[in-house]
């Protein structure tokens, strides 16, 4: 019994195939590069700037909840005044943000009527 070979396929298929799958993967890592590798590092040099600005007398939230005023700091290393007589260490890293107090915002007068 003699089996038939099966038919030749031409060169060109096979590229045309690879080339077609290409471009939609090209377009895949595209959109997740817009959509989560850009703002994921715009943030993080947000955070990076924000924890550099930390001084003395800022008030900052940690990752913990933590809510307290800065009374000192060091290279990793920030001190939190929590409550009277109350101080923390923590580091740096883990402030998540800086609280604003009513002097950080404009000061808006109301006219009198």
């Amino acid at each position: 019994m003699a089996q038939a070979a099966p038919p030749a396929q031409g060169q060109g298929g096979a590229a045309g195939g690879l080339s077609g799958m290409l471009v939609p993967m090209l377009l895949i890592f595209g959109v997740m590069y817009l959509l989560v590798i850009r703002p994921q590092s715009k943030r993080a040099k947000e955070t990076q700037k924000m924890l550099s600005e930390l001084k003395k007398g800022d008030e900052v939230v940690t990752t913990g909840g933590v809510i307290g005023r800065i009374s000192g700091i060091k290279d990793t290393e920030i001190i939190l005044l929590v409550s009277e007589g109350v101080r923390i260490r923590i580091q740096r890293s883990a402030v998540t943000g800086r609280l604003k107090t009513p002097s950080d915002s404009p000061k808006t007068e109301a006219k009198a009527s």
